[in-house]
């Protein structure tokens, strides 16, 4: 289920920063919302760095962090392949060109070093719809559909979830055609707030979702999370 993706990124990430000892890390579009905080980055006597698209989302950031502003996307993307460890949360999703975010994450890391992305995946209807809508009539969806939700702190960006696929044979070839191993690829399924205000389907949508959880569907996913090994 998606709750156990969503649960497991954080100590993943931390237990392969420690566990591998990975100490030059970029968090690829962690903006205002930064998976370390600055306490942990020193306790771990990490080498950290944000890196994102917009600078008004990095300076929301709290102070501490070394700071990049730079398009993960673009082929002109000007950084040294020194880093152990690069990952993203819910990130993926918003790049137009998959195949450049990842050629790019691949000449962020050393030889040897390692991705990790969490992202929603297509075709899970939510997603769809997201894409296909207009962005103005998007926000207000999401809006109707998470009230409470922290505009500033979450804000909403367009998505194009090029390359957001659950673990298929034909994803797997595209990232090991990069120069990338792939060392897991998870699928989960559910997206289950996005139906609490229709009971009915709400109900629907987890017995499907149980039934994909027992009979994994790579096509059927709702996110997914890859680690990679720059070979």
């Amino acid at each position: 289920m998606s709750d156990v993706g969503w649960g497991s990124f954080a100590p993943l990430t931390r237990a392969l920063i420690k566990e591998r000892d990975l100490r030059r890390v970029i968090e690829i579009g962690g903006g205002a919302n930064p998976s370390f905080p600055p306490e942990e980055v020193r306790a771990l006597d990490l080498d950290y760095t944000l890196l994102d698209i917009s600078q008004a989302e990095l300076d929301k950031a709290p102070p501490g962090y070394k700071t990049v502003c730079a398009d993960i996307a673009s082929p002109e993307l000007q950084l040294n392949g020194e880093h152990d460890f690069a990952f993203s949360h819910m990130l993926a999703e918003h790049v137009r060109d998959g195949e450049t975010f990842h050629r790019n994450v691949w000449r962020l890391l050393r030889p040897g070093g390692y991705a990790l992305h969490f992202f929603p995946t297509l075709w899970a209807p939510p997603f769809v719809v997201n894409r296909m809508l207009p962005e103005r009539a998007a926000d207000r969806l999401l809006r109707w559909i998470s009230p409470g939700r922290d505009r500033y702190r979450q804000a909403k960006f367009p998505a194009y979830y090029d390359w957001c696929r659950g673990p298929t044979q034909a994803q797997i070839r595209r990232f090991e055609r990069i120069g990338f191993s792939v060392e897991s690829y998870d699928g989960y399924y559910g997206h289950h707030r996005y139906y609490r205000r229709f009971p009915p389907l709400h109900k629907l949508h987890l017995r499907w979702s149980r039934y994909l959880s027992r009979h994994p569907q790579p096509d059927l996913t709702s996110f997914a999370m890859v680690l990679l090994r720059k070979t």
